[in-house]
């Protein structure tokens, strides 16, 4: 198991500002309220400023969708939302909102339900894996120009998607016990091999014509993840394989289940690396390569931990605090000298109502950075508390729950689920999506 997102996310922010351009989220506004009959789902209708860039199966897409996705990854990805940078994201934005008009009707036709509950706790777990407040990634969106509906449409799309995949699927959703135990024995037969672990965004090419627009598309998303945009939220944003849920995350994969193509790369490439764009059957390919290991050996530490954040009500000046930030930097001091169980640190942090979660999940010591707080962690007994981390908007205190040392590569029959189950939905998933295209009534309009 690699450490979460949600433990990386957490830790990184005891010791470090805010990275810029990370979205943000904790408590799940209010669901949006249902869109009135014969509306166009919240979007504007077509006007001089807002006109219709595509008509799907008599659905439309508007210049204001197009203009409301380009932002959102603008935002997203901490680019500056220029006319320029807008511009670029235009042809590919308009292909992603073509493709979800078709994915949403085939939704809606099959009656697969998705409701606002759904919409509201997908926000809810984007902000508390983002620690942001209650209401803060919609105002967030609000600041940058982008209407919350931008984002409850796309959700919507892959939620309802995700559905209409199972429910196709059907009994091959679960694999059975023979398929597990030789998914299992075919791990374990490559013990000592190389295996990856690799991230994707798949970028679809359904008419030959487009190949050279798509491709040039595609080469664009290279240069901006070269120039620091997150994979995940790239990923999120335009990939068009199912791993776009989980930030185009494929987990540890060996050369031969890749395409051939990918895994000549990706076999080259050092760990940090993002390829060019990669020709394979039905479209392009971006990969990033995290880490390489041996399959069956990554003896790794994990931990468990609790941790209680006081902030500060100002950003801390180190040569002029504030009486308040004294005072807040003495109060973790005193939690630091008397707490002599998790359960204290969790209490302590409750308490405190910073809104961050005192759980991070489950941790490898061997990636948590930057350095110094990995020295810090790695020093700690099981329950005893840490002197105060100090960081720009805090101090946080740290105990150690459980440390175990454990061999993150050993295949268990949860992962050889996941595996088989992820390949089926992606096959199906590019399948289905040739299949609604081929069949569409799509008019694009200048």
């Amino acid at each position: 198991m690699r450490p979460t997102a949600r433990a990386l996310l957490l830790l990184s922010a005891l010791a470090l500002p805010p990275v810029a351009g990370a979205p943000a989220l904790a408590q799940a506004p209010a669901a949006p309220a249902p869109a009135p009959a014969g509306s166009t789902n919240g979007r504007a209708p077509d006007g001089a400023t807002n006109g219709i860039v595509a008509v799907i199966n008599g659905d439309i897409v508007t210049r204001g969708d197009v203009d409301g996705r380009r932002r959102l990854f603008a935002l997203n990805a901490g680019l500056p939302a220029s006319p320029e940078v807008l511009e670029r994201l235009t042809p590919q934005v308009t292909r992603l909102l073509v493709d979800e008009r078709l994915r949403m009707q085939d939704v809606q036709r099959r009656r697969i339900p998705v409701t606002d509950t759904d919409i509201a706790q997908a926000v809810a777990e984007l902000e508390r894996r983002n620690n942001l407040p209650a209401g803060g990634l919609v105002a967030q969106l609000r600041r940058a120009g982008v209407e919350p509906r931008v984002l409850y449409d796309q959700l919507r799309v892959q939620i309802g998607w995700a559905r209409l995949l199972r429910q196709i699927l059907g009994p091959q959703a679960q694999p059975t016990d023979a398929e597990v135990a030789e998914q299992i024995a075919l791990q374990r037969a490559r013990t000592g091999q190389q295996e990856f672990l690799v991230s994707e965004i798949f970028v679809p090419v359904d008419d030959p014509g487009e190949e050279a627009e798509v491709r040039r598309f595609v080469e664009e998303v290279v240069t901006q993840l070269r120039r620091g945009v997150p994979f995940p939220v790239a990923a999120t944003q335009f990939s068009q394989a199912q791993t776009a849920l989980q930030g185009g995350d494929l987990g540890w994969v060996g050369l031969e289940a890749l395409d051939e193509a990918v895994a000549r790369i990706v076999g080259q490439m050092p760990p940090g690396a993002i390829s060019n764009a990669i020709a394979v059957p039905g479209g392009f390919q971006i990969v990033a390569l995290r880490q390489r290991r041996e399959v069956g050996r990554d003896e790794a530490t994990m931990l468990t931990l609790r941790q209680a954040f006081f902030p500060f009500a100002t950003p801390l000046n180190p040569q002029a605090p504030t009486a308040q930030q004294v005072a807040v930097v003495e109060r973790a001091r005193a939690l630091a000298a008397s707490a002599r169980s998790c359960e204290a640190v969790e209490q302590a942090a409750r308490a405190a109502g910073s809104g961050r979660d005192p759980d991070p999940g489950p941790v490898r010591l061997e990636t948590v950075q930057p350095p110094p707080l990995r020295q810090l962690i790695g020093s700690l007994p099981p329950g005893r508390a840490s002197q105060p981390v100090i960081a720009p908007d805090g101090v946080a205190i740290i105990m150690v729950c459980t440390r175990e040392t454990r061999n993150q590569a050993e295949i268990t029959p949860d992962v050889a689920r996941q595996q088989l189950l992820r390949d089926r939905v992606e096959l199906l998933s590019r399948q289905l999506q040739r299949d609604l295209r081929r069949r569409a009534q799509i008019e694009m309009r200048s």
